[in-house]
């Protein structure tokens, strides 16, 4: 069991990204079901899948890659808030990852969004992790 599901996740997905898997499998949560269909929205991956088991269930990610050069179209995964030191932020001082290139994963009161809805939406949370 680890203590920080959402760093095994970005854990997970970096790790097969730079190993060059099509596909990587994680345990099921809700913040993680969130988190892929942002990625999934944003285009930094192909598809993805949710499976359902008694248990938590397990979530199928198909990696993005360039046709040509086979160069992964996640090049950085970042925690940015921990277990052990929270970052929050408010609407007015959302994070802008890469210039506005790249996106930040965002907990809200009204659920796990982007750092760029946040914004527009004028709610602040907790930052989860930057993606570019």
């Amino acid at each position: 069991m680890t203590t920080d599901p959402i760093a095994d996740f970005l854990t997970r997905v970096r790790n097969a990204s730079l190993a060059g898997l099509k596909v990587v499998e994680i345990p099921g949560s809700n913040t993680k079901r969130a988190m892929t269909q942002i990625l999934f929205d944003q285009g930094y991956i192909l598809n993805y899948k949710f499976e359902d088991d008694n248990k938590q269930g397990m979530i199928k990610i198909a990696l993005k890659y360039n046709p040509s050069t086979k160069v992964p179209a996640i090049t950085k995964l970042q925690r940015a808030s921990r277990p052990g030191l929270r970052k929050y932020s408010s609407s007015t001082e959302m994070p802008r990852v890469l210039n506005g290139l790249g996106i930040a994963i965002v907990s809200t009161s009204k659920g796990v969004i982007t750092n760029k809805e946040a914004k527009k939406e004028n709610i602040g949370g907790e930052v989860l992790c930057y993606v570019y």
